[in-house]
């Protein structure tokens, strides 16, 4: 269904994007911008335009002479990318410690905020609160890494940080698992606050090889935020 007001290229964008981290349009998937338009009942400009946003994300390959598929994270080495994302974003935490203004601490006490806020008031079958919830996370992590107060730690940081594998890992997780994860961004706060590197930096490195052992072991049991694909 469109939105009131969305243009085109947006809901192309929105309903592609959905389908790709759901599942629906499995990894390997070939893209054919007439086939896309069909089953969304769009013109091709938009969805080039989408394949476009969502290769530049990471979600979409463009092949030569061979077109567009969705991305196989199960050709990456996922352990690796998560051992290399604790590091980095533990040494962030690090020196955050020392560094981030008070302010911004309670700035980011908001984020957390509306994390638990959404948690509590989970609702099965919708991706809405997974995206939001990934939304808030990428800025409160970003935040961190910008309050180390070295342009290299953020541009390190978006290496690793590949924002498939976040957004898959977000999709995943069930309730307990958010619970969990809830529970680690209030530590990391506290870690800040009491300006202690060392503690900071066990949390954060604790925090992401968490969500690395829930991403490559999935349980089956647990219902992930946003249901089961459509």
């Amino acid at each position: 269904m469109a939105e009131v007001g969305e243009r085109a290229a947006d809901r192309a964008y929105r309903l592609v994007r959905h389908d790709i981290i759901t599942g629906e349009l499995g990894a390997g998937r070939r893209l054919g911008e007439i086939e896309l338009a069909d089953r969304y009942g769009l013109s091709r400009t938009p969805i080039r335009e989408t394949l476009r946003r969502l290769e530049s994300e990471g979600l979409v390959e463009v092949l030569p002479h061979r077109g567009a598929r969705v991305v196989d994270w199960s050709e990456v080495d996922v352990s690796a990318i998560y051992d290399l994302r604790a590091m980095v974003e533990g040494f962030a935490a690090r020196r955050a410690a020392t560094r981030i203004e008070l302010d911004e601490i309670d700035r980011l006490g908001t984020l957390c905020d509306e994390m638990e806020r959404i948690t509590e008031a989970y609702k099965p079958g919708d991706p809405e609160q997974a995206d939001r919830i990934a939304q808030l996370n990428s800025d409160l992590h970003g935040s961190i890494a910008d309050a180390a107060g070295q342009y290299h730690i953020r541009a390190m940081r978006n290496i690793v940080v590949v924002v498939p594998l976040v957004l898959r890992m977000i999709h995943v997780f069930g309730v307990q698992d958010q619970v969990r994860s809830n529970g680690h961004h209030r530590e990391l706060l506290e870690a800040l606050r009491a300006r202690d590197g060392d503690w900071a930096e066990s949390v954060m490195s604790s925090h992401v090889h968490a969500a690395k052992q829930r991403l490559l072991r999935p349980d089956p049991s647990i219902p992930p935020l946003d249901g089961p694909a459509q």
